[in-house]
């Protein structure tokens, strides 16, 4: 398990596969469009209460701000964890935070609600979606598990998609050595 307080540096494993899922990433992007993804599942879409939102800035790999009616939230991902970037980036937070801004591109986004509204530091909690180019649901906190990084978080009662769909990707991504769980 790695550690929210590791500070060893990124090897050249890690860069090598952080350079190559960057690639992968830009790859999918179309000129002067929106950034395209495969949708997370055949069928895959939000099943609970959902408010589509408008980015306003990436925090990191499992936080951002959105616009939900001109007023401004921070949200965080419900269900995952990626390492803090903070005073000194921790091993794989800056490889997170350029996912889930990629993820994300310019297109709208819907949040899913769970059961919790906010957490303890008025973060509201959701899952977050975007439609891909096909037409299909993109959960971006399941494709940040899929790549390794970001890690399964369980604060019940918020535990939706953790048995379904979190706990297998990330134990693929741990199995393939991906991100933070390279060898």
């Amino acid at each position: 398990m790695i550690s929210r307080h590791s500070r060893r540096g990124a090897t050249p494993v890690a860069a090598a596969a952080a350079a190559a899922l960057l690639a992968a990433l830009a790859a999918c992007a179309a000129p002067a469009a929106p950034t395209s993804f495969p949708a997370s599942g055949s069928g895959l879409a939000p099943t609970g209460p959902t408010q589509a939102a408008t980015l306003v800035s990436v925090t990191d790999g499992d936080t951002i701000r959105v616009k939900i009616g001109g007023v401004e939230y921070r949200v965080r991902y419900t269900g995952i964890d990626t390492t803090e970037i903070g005073d000194t980036p921790e091993p794989f937070s800056l490889e997170a935070r350029t996912a889930n801004s990629e993820l994300l591109g310019e297109r709208e986004i819907i949040l899913e609600k769970d059961v919790s509204e906010t957490d303890r530091f008025g973060r509201l909690l959701r899952y977050v979606w975007v439609r891909g180019d096909g037409g299909g649901w993109t959960l971006v906190n399941l494709e940040l598990l899929r790549a390794g990084l970001a890690r399964v978080v369980t604060f019940p009662p918020d535990v939706k998609y953790h048995d379904s769909l979190f706990r297998p990707a990330e134990r693929e991504a741990r199995e393939a050595g991906l991100g933070i769980w390279e060898p």
